[in-house]
């Protein structure tokens, strides 16, 4: 499929892209995600790797129209649980 990213035109498929991905650590998801082999990924990391452009250089909504183009699952990443919320050690030893 062609897209333009950052002004620049690239023919991405979605079995390239799944390899691309597949030797690459996952960071940890702030905004935008996007899942590949069962994997999640900011989509900025995958813009990076599967375009060799700095990530300064596209936006998230970018890469997302063109994830979900290919056809990957693009989603928001879940709010962090406040820090209130998790039982204490104590608590949850005892079954509370």
């Amino acid at each position: 499929m062609r897209c333009v990213i950052a002004r620049f035109p690239f023919d991405l498929i979605k079995s390239e892209v799944e390899h691309s991905m597949s030797g690459i650590t996952p960071e940890p998801v702030s905004g935008v995600a996007v899942t590949i082999g069962g994997r999640v990924y900011p989509v900025m990391q995958v813009g990076e790797v599967i375009t060799k452009q700095n990530r300064r250089d596209f936006t998230a909504g970018e890469m997302r129209r063109a994830l979900t183009r290919l056809g990957f699952t693009c989603h928001d990443a879940p709010p962090p649980a406040p820090a209130g919320d998790a039982p204490r050690a104590d608590e949850s030893a005892l079954g509370w």
